[in-house]
């Protein structure tokens, strides 16, 4: 009878291995090359590791058995106190192995630096000479992933679907807070941040659907925060872009401000268009209509900044999330936003239809810079074109204050 209260116990220890059996060890299963080297790399980290832990555990059992108080045939030294030989195998020993695994861990994330192209598609499959990756604008929104596919001019919410053998270049930022990207079977986790643009290449070698989530906390909706990743071969891909593309839903500026706000749980979503300039937009906190970018404040401040006269301008950018979404006045005026910089030319010829009942639209889409300060490089350089220039060089301006 003084048994029977070990029971649920032992009932309780052997069930919750059934719930284990459940787990899938997704990390030890990669379905692509760089997600297969990380796997090595964790493997022979773990090895290295383990050259001490299990002759430390072992010694710890032996020694517990062997001087325990039931055995007087151990021998009993209470005036021993050194010995060169065991000083030098429990100082080598553990030295070797860390010199070991900082020269493993050196070379291993050098080679899977994440902004680093890669070198190869498989252990067997080079890179070509004529090989293009496939360009995945990645947003993080609350709680929710925005995938933008710039050559091919659509965009997903929650699902991404790239071809085998292939590289993926991600290019990832953030709407609020920082986030984490992760799909364990193809490559390593890369943070998404707001106002940054950070960078990871993967490569899937194995057809199959694949879990991506976000692998830190972010919030409320942070456990609905997971997409499907859908490998397949080049036809199939093409297949999923084309019924992306039969839609009639665009991701526009106005779409993305709406599609940025908190939500939970969001089913995944389609857009047969999108606005080319919009991951930019995003990185540079500008989404908004009459909304200075970053880039261009700081082509300004790179300049001697705008003084007093700009503080209103750049408050909203330094509290963007709640600017956005309303704010009270600053300084006793209503807070606005200074598009962009004009010389008096240009001002003079922006303000020419004031008064008029049908006043002229003269807003651009193609580039948001005055004559009046040289185009950022980091804002638009590769939307940028011939007739842009020519426009600019003839003097035309078309921003609207």
């Amino acid at each position: 009878m003084r048994n029977m209260p070990k029971m649920p116990a032992a009932i309780a220890l052997a069930s919750s291995f059934l719930f284990l059996g459940a787990c899938k060890p997704v990390v030890l299963a990669p379905a692509g090359d760089i997600a297969e080297r990380q796997k090595d790399l964790l493997i022979a980290s773990t090895g290295l590791m383990l050259i001490i832990i299990i002759p430390v555990m072992a010694l710890t059992v032996w020694f517990a058995w062997k001087y325990r108080a039931s055995n007087r045939d151990a021998a009993y030294r209470p005036n021993w106190d050194h010995s060169t030989k065991f000083e030098l195998v429990i100082w080598a020993a553990p030295l070797l192995i860390i010199i070991c695994l900082g020269a493993l861990t050196w070379v291993g994330t050098h080679l899977l630096d994440p902004y680093r192209p890669l070198d190869r598609l498989s252990e067997s499959q080079d890179i070509a000479e004529d090989h293009e990756p496939l360009k995945v604008e990645v947003v993080a929104l609350d709680w929710k992933w925005l995938f933008i596919y710039p050559e091919q001019g659509i965009a997903t919410v929650n699902e991404l679907a790239v071809p085998i053998n292939r590289e993926v270049e991600f290019s990832l930022t953030a709407s609020s807070v920082m986030n984490a990207f992760y799909i364990p079977a193809m490559a390593g986790m890369i943070y998404a941040m707001p106002g940054m643009e950070t960078k990871l290449h993967g490569v899937f070698n194995n057809e199959g659907e694949y879990q991506g989530l976000a692998s830190h906390y972010s919030g409320a909706g942070f456990s609905g925060m997971r997409f499907k990743a859908h490998a397949t071969d080049e036809a199939g891909f093409e297949e999923w872009v084309q019924k992306a593309r039969d839609g009639d839903t665009a991701l526009t500026r106005e779409e993305y401000l709406q599609l940025e706000t908190p939500s939970e749980n969001v089913p995944p979503r389609r857009y047969a268009r999108v606005d080319p300039e919009l991951f930019d937009r995003a990185v540079n906190m500008c989404v908004e209509e009459n909304k200075m970018c970053m880039a261009e404040m700081m082509a300004i401040d790179d300049q001697g900044g705008l003084g007093r006269e700009g503080m209103l301008n750049i408050q909203p950018v330094t509290d963007d999330k709640h600017a956005r979404r309303g704010t009270k006045p600053v300084l006793g005026h209503t807070p606005f936003n200074v598009v962009s910089i004009c010389n008096p030319a240009e001002a003079a010829a922006m303000f020419a239809d004031l008064g008029t009942d049908e006043p002229v639209e003269r807003r651009g889409r193609e580039i948001m810079q005055s004559r009046a300060l040289p185009v950022p490089t980091t804002l638009f350089q590769r939307l940028q074109k011939p007739t842009i220039r020519d426009a600019r060089a003839s003097g035309a301006s078309e921003q609207k204050l």
